[in-house]
C-alpha cells in the first residue's frame, strides 16, 4: 500500500460540488441521450466561456472515446492524421484510430509539441492518390509530457492547417491545467477561434467521468450525433455528464481545480530541484518528470506510486509525478521529505 499515489489525476472520485449537483438533481426526470436540461445548461455555459455562441457541444464518457469519435468524423476512408510520436492516439489508445482504417503519422518531438514546418513537410511529402491523404492534425494541451502550446504556437499551427486544408483537433484531457498554467496565454475563446474541434477534459480535473466536445467549425457539426451513437457514446443517462459540466462552468470551479493541481506540481518541482535533480521536460502543468538514479527510484517506489516514464542513461530514469485537484500540501511535502532522507 502506497503512502500516496502520484500515478495520475483521477485516482479520487469527484470534487464534492460535483457530487452535490448529482445528488440534488438525482430524482428530477429528464429526457435521455443528452437531450436534457442539464446538458443544455452545461452546453450554454461552455459556449459562453468560449465566446462561441454557435459552437456545438456534446458530452462523452472518456478521452479515448472523444478522440476516436472526433477524428473519425473528420476523416474520409483514405485520409490520415498527423501527431507527434508521444501523442496519446499513437501510444496509449490501443490503435483505436488505426482500427478505423486511418494511418497516424508520428513525427519526432523533444518536448511533446509539434512545429508548423513539420506539418508542412509531411503534407508536401504526400503528393498523389498512391499515398494516404493527410487531413487532420492532432495535438494535446497539455501534452503527454506536461508542456503547453502558447497562443502564437496555436496561431501558427492553425495557419498551416488552413493553408493546407487540414482540420486542427485538440485533445483536452488536461486542458484545465494547460489553460491555468502560469506560462499560458491561451483562453477557451482562443481555442474556439483557432481550433476546428476540441474537448474539455473532466475526468482528470475533478469529475466522476466525462469530457465535453466543442465543435466551432460549421461543416463538422452535421450528423455528429450519428458518430457518437455508432461508437457507443450517446448515453441514455447523458444527464450525468451534463450535470457535472454545469457545476464546472457555473463559476470558476473547473479552472480553480486545475490551478490547485498545478500549484501542487509546482511545489513538488521546486522541492525536487532544490535537492539538485533535473527534469526530462520543463513542465508548467500538473505532470512533472524528474530524473533520478535507478536505485533511488526503487527506494521511492516502496512508499509512493508513480510511473517510470523513460530511461535517460544507463543509470538514470525519468519518472512521472502527477498531482490532482485533491492533492494536499502534506502529500507533496511527505514525498519531498522521503526524497531528501534517501539522498543523504
Amino acid at each position: 500500500m502506497h503512502t500516496y499515489s502520484f500515478f495520475n489525476d483521477y485516482s479520487e472520485g469527484a470534487h464534492p460540488r460535483i457530487l452535490d449537483v448529482l445528488v440534488r438533481t438525482n430524482l428530477d426526470q429528464e429526457d435521455g441521450y443528452g437531450n436534457d436540461t442539464l446538458c443544455a445548461r452545461a452546453a450554454g455555459l461552455i459556449r459562453k466561456a468560449a465566446g462561441a455562441p454557435d459552437a456545438d457541444v456534446h458530452f462523452v464518457s472518456g478521452g479515448t472515446q472523444a478522440n476516436l469519435i472526433c477524428l473519425n468524423s473528420m476523416l474520409r476512408s483514405y485520409d490520415s492524421v498527423i501527431a507527434v510520436e508521444s501523442g496519446h492516439i499513437y501510444v496509449h489508445e490501443t490503435g483505436a484510430i488505426e482500427a478505423t482504417g486511418h494511418k497516424v503519422h508520428a513525427l519526432p518531438t523533444k518536448d511533446g509539441t509539434i512545429m508548423p514546418e513539420q506539418v508542412q513537410a509531411l503534407v508536401d511529402a504526400h503528393t498523389d492518390e498512391h499515398m494516404v491523404h493527410p487531413r487532420a492534425l492532432f495535438i494535446s494541451n497539455s501534452t503527454e509530457v506536461g508542456t503547453i502550446y502558447r497562443k502564437a504556437d496555436l496561431e501558427a499551427l492553425s495557419a498551416v492547417c488552413r493553408r493546407n486544408g487540414l482540420y486542427l483537433y485538440l485533445d483536452g484531457a488536461r486542458l484545465g491545467s494547460a489553460l491555468t498554467s502560469r506560462e499560458s496565454d491561451v483562453t477557451l475563446a482562443d481555442l474556439a477561434r483557432l481550433v476546428d474541434m476540441f474537448y474539455i477534459g473532466g475526468t482528470k480535473n475533478g469529475a466522476l467521468l466525462g469530457e465535453a466536445i466543442v465543435i466551432p467549425r460549421p461543416e463538422l457539426k452535421e450528423n455528429f450525433r450519428f458518430h457518437m451513437k455508432q461508437r457507443g457514446a450517446l448515453l441514455a443517462k447523458g444527464r450525468l455528464i451534463g450535470a457535472q459540466f454545469a457545476a464546472f462552468f457555473e463559476d470558476d470551479l473547473y479552472f480553480d481545480l486545475a490551478r490547485r493541481a498545478n500549484a501542487m506540481a509546482e511545489r513538488l518541482a521546486r522541492g525536487v530541484a532544490a535537492l539538485g535533480f533535473g527534469f526530462l521536460t520543463q513542465s508548467p502543468t500538473n505532470q512533472i518528470f524528474p530524473i533520478f538514479p535507478d536505485p533511488l527510484i526503487a527506494e521511492l517506489r516502496k512508499s509512493y506510486g508513480f510511473h517510470v516514464w523513460s530511461r535517460t542513461d544507463a543509470a538514470h530514469s525519468a519518472i512521472r509525478l502527477v498531482t490532482s485537484w485533491a492533492t494536499k500540501e502534506e502529500n507533496v511535502d511527505g514525498f519531498l521529505t522521503t526524497l531528501s532522507a534517501l539522498t543523504k
